[in-house]
């Protein structure tokens, strides 16, 4: 049985940072593509990044393009995203999905993580 985990969120000033975690198991990690999605309340949920499995590309949404940066540790079978220059308008639930390659569609991740929570408050 698959299970990704996310871990990291929290409250942060703006201007700060956090460093979100996804752990899976149950999987062959290095096989999946890992990508991160937030959604705000009321907000469709967006793309935000993504790790390719094979060929190490990475990818980004301009919304966090500069100030996000994705990496993946396949011994622990993690990726992580650190978050920088966080802005008002990042707060969300945070979530990472995981499938042979990278969607621009979320509908295509067959698998989920139950999602860790962002705020940006001063």
């Amino acid at each position: 049985q698959v299970h990704l985990v996310e871990s990291g969120g929290g409250l942060v000033q703006p201007g700060g940072s956090l460093r979100l975690s996804c752990a899976a198991s149950g999987l062959t990690f290095n096989y999946y593509s890992i990508g991160w999605f937030r959604q705000a309340p009321g907000k469709e949920r967006e793309g935000l990044s993504c790790s390719h499995s094979f060929n190490g590309s990475t990818y980004y949404a301009d919304s966090v393009k500069g100030r996000f940066t994705i990496s993946r540790d396949n011994d622990k079978s993690t990726v992580y995203l650190q978050m920088n220059n966080l802005k008002p308008q990042d707060p969300a639930v945070y979530y990472c999905a995981a499938d042979v390659a990278c969607w621009g569609d979320s509908k295509k991740y067959d698998y989920w993580g139950q999602g860790t929570q962002v705020t940006v408050s001063s």
